[in-house]
């Protein structure tokens, strides 16, 4: 069976599934999608979507704590690399 008819197959389960049922294709598709390789971190290892969805996470705390250097200041940094 190819990707047509198995297509096909499982939007005739959906359009007569009960919820019970919906909840599981949906949390199917959730997990399949977190898994989704949606870049490469700078020594080429794929990053998942569930990692980078947690690195965005983590980031945006770090700004609300402050925890961040500003344009300016990483200039001036820089001129003593």
């Amino acid at each position: 069976m190819g990707a047509l008819e198995l297509r096909d197959s499982v939007l005739e389960y959906i359009n007569t599934a009960d919820e019970r049922l919906l909840k599981v294709v949906k949390a199917v598709i959730e997990s399949y999608q977190e898994e989704e390789i949606v870049a490469f971190s700078v020594e080429g290892k794929p990053i998942t979507r569930g990692a980078y969805k947690a690195e965005l996470a983590n980031a945006k705390l770090e700004i609300q704590k402050g925890e961040f250097i500003s344009q300016d200041d990483l200039e001036k940094e820089s001129e003593n690399w």
